[in-house]
């Protein structure tokens, strides 16, 4: 599997040979430094460590500092892995650009989905609640969320208010529509997680 570190520019559209408007989302896709290759015999697992953006050194503490000197790269503001089949086509101190991917390759994008903070059952799951009128007191409140002696509490996994968003959220089958490997930018058809600006791992969806 390859994959690159990016970052959510925003949603846009484009007209394709057809003159159909395909909204895509732009995500600037590296250019990532190879860190660290991790491979089976002295780590136990198949990976690259990649870093992508710029960090001030003086921002960075010690350890991570010597880690990315050893490298022999500037310090990066987010460091990931990804696992990869034959990690010997990666060298240390290398770069990942925009055009590891082609148009037309499908690909998941891998981020964090929006916070909306504590919200109730109609926003959270959808509930239709209570109705708007005829005395009801309980317009978008659970309702009944358990028995009376039997069990006598309230069954795990139920559905309830609490918070909403923030969780790791994987995309998959996106069709890559645009590659501007000058620019490091990708444009990716339909929508992908996170807010603008948020960091995202794109990856072959194998």
């Amino acid at each position: 599997m390859k994959g690159i570190i990016g970052k959510k520019l925003g949603m846009t559209r484009i007209f394709n040979e057809r003159g159909e408007s395909v909204p895509v989302t732009v995500i600037e896709a590296g250019p990532c430094p190879v860190v660290a290759v991790k491979t089976e015999e002295t780590d136990g697992y198949n990976a690259v460590q990649i870093g992508f953006g710029r960090r001030k050194p003086a921002n960075v503490n010690l350890p991570r500092k010597g880690h990315f000197e050893k490298a022999g790269v500037e310090p990066a503001k987010v460091l990931r892995e990804i696992r990869v089949k034959d990690p010997s086509g990666y060298e240390v101190g290398g770069w990942i650009k925009a055009d590891l991917f082609q148009v037309g390759d499908l690909v998941r994008v891998t981020g964090y989905s929006k916070g909306k903070g504590f919200q109730g059952v109609v926003k959270r799951w959808g509930f239709r609640g209570a109705p708007d009128s005829h005395g009801s007191r309980n317009h978008r409140e659970p309702g009944s969320i358990g028995q009376c002696a039997t069990p006598a509490r309230v069954w795990k996994n139920r559905k309830l208010p609490g918070r909403t968003g923030n969780e790791r959220t994987t995309v998959r089958n996106l069709e890559i529509v645009q590659v501007d490997a000058d620019r490091n930018l990708i444009a990716v058809k339909g929508a992908v997680p996170g807010h603008r600006n948020g960091y995202v791992i794109v990856s072959a969806d194998e």
